[in-house]
């Protein structure tokens, strides 16, 4: 069973969302495929207060309601589906959709995104979204003034705990070894912030609290001694694992699996694939980032099917 399509959208957050937008209003008439994810990261976000144009903040869950509502009213063809294996060897591009079903498309836009990295212990789960976040640059501004923790050793944790120094009264940060993988220059400048406290050989035994986060258990791999720390806030900052596997073998990407496009476009080193968002971003990782390059996508995508006369 296969579909013909001219423009085929992988991805339902901030980048795919966008690229629909676009995609449809230069009638590429595209269909999009939500994955198993629909709305991406952003659905397990609380209040979105950086994303311009909603003055109040907003929701993560309905903003990317919002986005849905304007694809679809644009003319995008939103589909409830995962890509589960490609074909990139010749035009048309071929797309599995469910293992059962697939796509044939003359332009093929991926924005599947990524997941962070978990520590997968209950409390974690339970209280992802009341004072555990993933995200600190997003969600460090709510514990302004407070005390946080954060766990991770490498560039993105020590700039994640630097930005949380300036804004939060003290940031407690937890590092498994007795070093951190960070660039020298980042751990000297968390090493020398007195706000921030690190505990080496150290691992989060449980994130304590029964609504929101109250408090850290600490433990020691190296003595096993456990210790409690009152806290309003947890940050994971373990890192962040690209969507791409279905794309190894036909897609350029980097030792982590982020997809690599050509400097100052959205191109992969496939004719007629285009990537965006967070799949390919690992640096800004932010939803009008996302948005920004999910645009990029679809006008990239215009003009090579104008340039192919598919379009």
């Amino acid at each position: 069973m296969t579909e013909k399509v001219h423009c085929l959208i992988i991805g339902s957050g901030p980048a795919g969302y966008t690229a629909a937008i676009y995609a449809a209003r230069a009638n590429l008439k595209p269909i999009l495929y939500q994955g198993l994810q629909p709305g991406g990261q952003l659905t397990i976000t609380t209040e979105v207060e950086n994303y311009p144009g909603y003055p109040e903040g907003i929701m993560g869950p309905q903003m990317m309601i919002d986005f849905e509502k304007q694809a679809t009213r644009m003319g995008a063809d939103i589909r409830w589906g995962l890509a589960t294996k490609v074909d990139f060897s010749q035009s048309p591009l071929k797309v599995e959709i469910d293992e059962e079903k697939w796509i044939e498309a003359d332009s093929v836009i991926i924005a599947t995104g990524a997941s962070a990295k978990w520590l997968n212990i209950e409390s974690e789960q339970r209280l992802n979204g009341h004072g555990v976040s993933a995200c600190a640059v997003c969600d460090g501004f709510f514990f302004k003034g407070q005390e946080v923790a954060i766990v991770g050793a490498g560039d993105t944790a020590c700039e994640e705990a630097l930005y949380l120094s300036k804004i939060c009264s003290k940031v407690h940060m937890l590092v498994r070894r007795g070093e951190m993988r960070a660039s020298k220059v980042m751990q000297d400048r968390v090493l020398k912030t007195e706000n921030i406290q690190v505990y080496w050989h150290s691992e989060t035994d449980e994130v304590l609290g029964d609504k929101t986060v109250e408090g850290l258990r600490i433990r020691n791999v190296q003595t096993g001694e456990k210790q409690e720390i009152k806290i309003k806030a947890f940050f994971v900052a373990i890192g962040h694992e690209p969507n791409s596997s279905i794309f190894k073998g036909w897609l350029d990407m980097d030792d982590q699996g982020y997809l690599i496009t050509q400097p100052g476009s959205t191109k992969t080193n496939v004719e007629g694939v285009f990537a965006a968002g967070d799949v390919q971003d690992k640096i800004y990782r932010q939803a009008v980032s996302a948005a920004g390059s999910g645009c990029m996508a679809a006008l990239d995508a215009e003009r090579y099917l104008g340039a192919k006369g598919l379009h």
